[in-house]
């Protein structure tokens, strides 16, 4: 019971700390370790499994405008009709990765990968294939990977080609598929895994508020974390190759899901019947991006109080990198401190009024709590 009443106390002191604040970024070199810090917090404030959890990534402030500009033209908008639709846009993604090094050597590297055959009854090794897409997205530039996930297609052969991407045979299909609460489940026992989904809603939620359909009518931050899940086990792609619907979907289904099953068609919603991800998609391929400025600012003064407050997915690669207009602190880069009074147990919430005392043994026990959930 003791323990118990500490453990409360450290957590109600974390709430007034910069740790409770702090975020992640993509790729950054000690990615897990923050994100480890983070869910450490913010699980221990929740009281059972939330629907939606809030991104532990920085928001995504700069928008697609050059990289839409640029799909525009290999797309061929505005170009004769006659030879745009005869290009195989996705073919003509993967001969512009095969023009870098950098995407040429990784994309090399998770075909091989995820095309080598273990044995006649494994066709591969999934855990290795779904780290080597994960490199691949994460270490590439999006103006190359974006193009090979979401490029326009005008028949079946171009639509297939752009299914095709992430090798799915290897790094999504499966004998059979899972029931989709238990795949979400599954995927929230890791950080990473969790994470990237929690900013996947987050980005891609339908909000009707919004011109586009996406949070902040976003693009950017909904292709972001669509991106950022491949590689793990709710990876998402395409369920056919039909040129003219896009319909994508993790590897599951809510069937067997008892007196749950209308909270896993709702969690499966999210990604087939998605209108901000559909819109995100066509928007791509199609290469317009949406300009949306303040004109209505009844519109952004409608939007959801949480959808404005939670960090989303940057395309950053580095630790260092910061996003300019962004005050969130890094979870990692926070020391394990908090404002006391010295000489006192005091700790001062900032902009409040009087400080509220907090017990000793709780500071105490804080360092240790944090080391114990981050390990």
């Amino acid at each position: 019971m003791l323990a118990n009443r500490e453990c409360q106390a450290a957590l109600e002191v974390l709430q007034e700390s910069p740790l409770y604040d702090c975020r992640c970024k993509r790729g950054m070199k000690k990615e897990l370790q923050c994100l480890q810090i983070y869910w450490s917090i913010h699980l221990g404030l929740t009281e059972g499994e939330e629907f939606y959890e809030a991104s532990p990534y920085e928001p995504v402030t700069s928008r697609l405008s050059d990289i839409f500009r640029l799909a525009s033209i290999f797309s061929g908008t505005g170009a004769d009709p006659v030879v745009s639709a005869k290009s195989n846009h996705c073919l003509d993604a993967a001969k512009a990765c095969n023009l870098n090094d950098n995407c040429k050597k990784l994309r090399s590297s998770y075909i091989s990968i995820c095309n080598r055959e273990i044995s006649p009854t494994e066709r591969c090794n999934r855990r290795k294939c779904h780290k080597a897409l994960r490199q691949f997205f994460d270490r590439v530039p999006s103006e190359y990977t974006y193009r090979m996930l979401f490029c326009s297609c005008q028949d079946q052969a171009c639509a297939e080609r752009r299914r095709q991407t992430i090798l799915p045979s290897c790094s999504y299909e499966d004998k059979e598929k899972p029931n989709c609460l238990d795949l979400r489940s599954l995927c929230r026992t890791d950080h990473l895994c969790r994470s990237r989904l929690a900013d996947f809603h987050a980005n891609c939620r339908a909000s009707y508020r919004t011109l586009t359909s996406c949070p902040a009518d976003n693009y950017q931050a909904c292709l972001g974390s669509y991106a950022g899940m491949i590689g793990f086990d709710m990876t998402p792609n395409y369920v056919d190759s039909s040129p003219t619907g896009i319909v994508v979907s993790p590897w599951c289904s809510c069937r067997g899901s008892g007196n749950m099953e209308e909270e896993c068609e709702k969690f499966l919603r999210d990604f087939t019947e998605n209108p901000c991800l559909r819109n995100a998609i066509q928007a791509f391929g199609n290469g317009t991006d949406v300009n949306v400025s303040p004109k209505n600012p009844l519109l952004l003064a409608t939007q959801a109080p949480r959808v404005e407050k939670t960090p989303s997915l940057p395309d950053d690669l580095s630790d260092s990198t910061s996003l300019g207009t962004s005050i969130i602190t890094t979870c990692t880069s926070v020391q394990l401190t908090t404002n006391i009074i010295p000489g006192s147990n005091k700790v001062i919430k900032p902009n409040s009024g009087p400080s509220r005392a907090r017990p000793s043994a709780a500071l105490t026990a804080l360092p240790f709590l944090l080391l114990k959930w981050a390990l």
